[in-house]
């Protein structure tokens, strides 16, 4: 599955538009390697994503074409959660 389209159905981030975004101004990472918003993703890997000052780390835990609001947060877990100084 596509990192955008994955970003999106997690609802980690609300809109694709915005995945393919973030990811292209290189703000996300696969197995700690940047990448695309067409970056494909699987089950087991860690996503890095920047968002402002944190850097939200989560494990894919299951891949889903669509799922309700409800069943979203099973899609991964969180792995680790860090602030980012501007140092």
């Amino acid at each position: 599955m596509r990192l955008d389209k994955f970003l999106k159905v997690s609802r980690l981030i609300k809109r694709r538009t915005l995945a393919k975004e973030i990811s292209d101004k290189g703000r996300i990472s696969i197995n700690g390697i940047v990448a695309k918003a067409s970056s494909n993703v699987k089950v087991g890997d860690e996503l890095a994503i920047q968002f402002g000052t944190k850097i939200v780390t989560v494990k894919i835990e299951v891949l889903q074409e669509n799922a309700k609001k409800e069943e979203a947060a099973n899609l991964y877990s969180l792995v680790r959660e860090e602030k980012v100084s501007n140092s």
